[in-house]
């Protein structure tokens, strides 16, 4: 089953807006602070060439930010990114 991660830093409206969509689409996501995580910012610059947060992967797939995410909800991308895995997980407590 695809995972998703959301890279997170704290008073982020930004990010708490992500998580929100995520959660009012049915989404279930593990949180991942990298606001106190140098290295773990660095690896982000690496992999997506951001280094704004939020940042979401769906498996080893980076979605993008914010921004990036509202469009893939809004023009059915995004759950297109489940159709060739095992599908989207349900609501859960992941988050």
């Amino acid at each position: 089953m695809l995972q998703i991660k959301i890279y997170t830093r704290q008073l982020c409206g930004f990010c708490t807006a992500a998580m929100r969509l995520l959660e009012e689409n049915g989404y279930a996501f593990e949180e991942i602070a990298a606001d106190c995580n140098p290295a773990l910012r660095s690896e982000l610059l690496e992999l997506t060439g951001q280094s704004t947060l939020p940042q979401i992967f769906v498996g080893e797939r980076s979605v993008g930010g914010h921004r990036e995410l509202t469009i893939a909800l809004s023009d059915g991308s995004f759950a297109q990114l489940f159709k060739a895995g095992e599908g989207p997980q349900g609501s859960s407590d992941i988050r």
